[in-house]
């Protein structure tokens, strides 16, 4: 029996698709409506009522154009594009709501860290400290292509650049201003004292910063930071860097190996292995009783996509599945896509051969994660099995439509973990930190890496 609290995150972006392909064919959906701001305020008040954590806004910087070797069929089912920039979303989002956060991706390999830290300062004091960042280090060569590198960085130099630039960034969040910098001393007519400003003096083999940071410091200083890389290289990132990881597999079995190696290899870095809160992706399909929930789960299936599902399954497989039958086993298809197949779908079910059809439906609601079916008390089972097995701490929840699947959540699931004891019923504290860690946890914990560089 799952004992702690469970985190909900809403997991979102800035598009008509996220990972369900073809459902804003569905006509309660309202995905055309994301460029609209009042969507995204409404969501944003409906989830902070519900308890939510945050509001975690994945994003792409290329179109996924693997698929047929070209971008047509992404843009045909909107496949994650057309897509704005979810960092524009919040401060409108803050300004509607008082307690939930807001977790932007935004890829640290086509940034500087010198601009991006200002960005998330300006954000954070926007939202009195509701920020957080989803690093990620980017795979789609069309990112690489319009963004200036011609092709993609290696796998581990990525990584390698990753490394320092959140130095750099720790350097300017946590160790260029003082606390009590800012005086606003109107007598004297002093607004910053210098004496307690410091340039960050910093000169690495990516990034040469060698001043002060031009904002002064946040409530969090540092935004909370997620990272979600699933390869070892990442793994040891996020158990470096990351307070929150977010992880997916289609059962939590295989999940459990992986949370505990992270917390592990934190572990070995002198950090608290339980500060590394592990969220799964899931999706809710949920109604008043189970009958409800399973024709409500066979109606969003109709609306399935083939070919937007495998837009999304060639992107980070890096291979034209188009070229092939679609009943085909997968395993006489590609070596390489043989094991990438046995690490995401082969384990929801070993005895299955796998073809290209099948994983289409597998994904067509849910993508390559979860679906928990039921009444809210169903789904709560659910829920507390994966918090057991796994370890986890929570949940970034996607959504099948828009946004009647959070809407269904916050009505059927909400009231029934808040009955057992799982979920609060009330922010503890102002910030996202807090929201993770408990009231008075505004910054980074004492024992998290970038806390060596504070001077705060």
């Amino acid at each position: 029996m799952a004992e702690r609290l469970i985190h909900l995150n809403a997991f979102e972006n800035a598009s008509p698709v996220n990972i369900s392909s073809g459902l804003w064919r569905h006509p309660d959906d309202q995905s055309h409506r994301y460029k609209d701001i009042r969507y995204w305020t409404e969501l944003a008040q409906m989830l902070e009522a519900g308890g939510f954590d945050s509001i975690f806004m994945a994003d792409v910087l290329g179109m996924l154009d693997v698929y047929q070797g070209r971008p047509d069929a992404a843009l045909r089912t909107a496949t994650q594009v057309p897509i704005n920039d979810p960092v524009t979303l919040v401060s409108a989002m803050a300004a509607a709501t008082q307690h939930i956060g807001f977790a932007v991706t935004v890829s640290l390999t086509y940034e500087q860290p010198y601009a991006f830290a200002r960005t998330m300062t300006s954000l954070d004091h926007a939202s009195d400290g509701r920020v957080g960042w989803n690093i990620v280090t980017s795979y789609l060569d069309s990112a690489a292509r319009n963004l200036g590198r011609g092709e993609q960085l290696s796998h581990d130099e990525r990584y390698d650049r990753g490394d320092e630039f959140m130095e750099v960034a720790y350097k300017l969040w946590e160790g260029s201003w003082e606390d009590g910098a800012v005086v606003i001393d109107k007598a004297r007519g002093v607004y910053v004292d210098p004496a307690k400003v410091h340039a960050i003096g910093h000169h690495g083999r990516y990034f040469q910063v060698p001043d002060a940071f031009i904002a002064e410091p946040s409530v969090q200083r540092t935004p909370v930071l997620f990272q979600a890389g699933s390869s070892k290289r990442g793994q040891t990132f996020a158990a470096t860097h990351a307070e929150g990881v977010f992880v997916h597999a289609t059962r939590p079995e295989i999940l459990a190996p992986i949370v505990a190696g992270v917390r592990a290899s934190a572990a070995a870095l002198g950090r608290d292995p339980r500060s590394i809160k592990a969220f799964a992706v899931a999706t809710i399909v949920t109604g008043a009783t189970d009958a409800e929930a399973e024709a409500k789960h066979r109606d969003l299936l109709a609306y399935a996509d083939y070919e937007g599902a495998m837009v999304q399954f060639a992107g980070p497989l890096g291979l034209d599945v188009s070229k092939f039958d679609p009943d085909q086993p997968l395993t006489d298809i590609n070596r390489n896509a043989a094991h990438f197949t046995r690490q995401l779908f082969a384990d929801a079910d070993p005895d299955r051969v796998w073809t290209l059809r099948d994983i289409a439906e597998y994904m067509g609601v849910g993508g390559m994660g979860p679906v928990f079916v039921g009444s809210g008390a169903t789904v709560a089972d659910e829920m507390q099995r994966w918090i057991d097995v796994a370890d986890l701490d929570g949940f970034n929840l996607t959504y099948a439509i828009r946004p009647g699947t959070f809407a269904d959540i916050v009505r059927h699931v909400v009231p029934e973990l808040r009955r057992r004891g799982l979920m609060r019923a009330a922010y503890d504290g102002t910030t996202l930190r807090e929201n993770l860690y408990g009231a008075g946890q505004k910054r980074l914990r004492d024992d998290h890496p970038g806390k060596r560089y504070g001077r705060g």
